[in-house]
């Protein structure tokens, strides 16, 4: 008879708060609306910790070639130029995640 086990918690890999902020930021930045129009506006879910949030905004404000507004919204508006964001592929979201991001 051959059992089925549960995987234990070592055994799941489970994605961080972290690491699934950066992959959203990510998509939408990747968007092909947001590419054409080279800018997007990112906002903070509920679901997004406070911690999370900031370490983001924070690496996001050290890729030099992004612009960010903060609104009153709190929302935050990323602009960039057509080839920047593209041309930079040494971030400290590697770091974090261990594989490259695209912003």
């Amino acid at each position: 008879m051959h059992r089925h086990m549960k995987p234990t918690l070592q055994q799941r890999q489970q994605m961080t708060g972290l690491e699934r902020l950066i992959l959203r930021v990510s998509a939408m930045i990747n968007h092909p609306l947001a590419q054409t129009q080279r800018w997007v506006v990112v906002h903070r879910l509920d679901t997004d910790g406070e911690a999370e949030w900031k370490e983001v905004l924070s690496l996001l404000a050290e890729t030099p070639e992004l612009d960010l507004a903060f609104n009153n919204d709190g929302s935050v508006t990323l602009r960039w130029t057509r080839s920047s964001v593209a041309a930079h592929d040494d971030l400290a979201v590697e770091q974090q995640v261990g594989e490259a991001a695209p912003f």
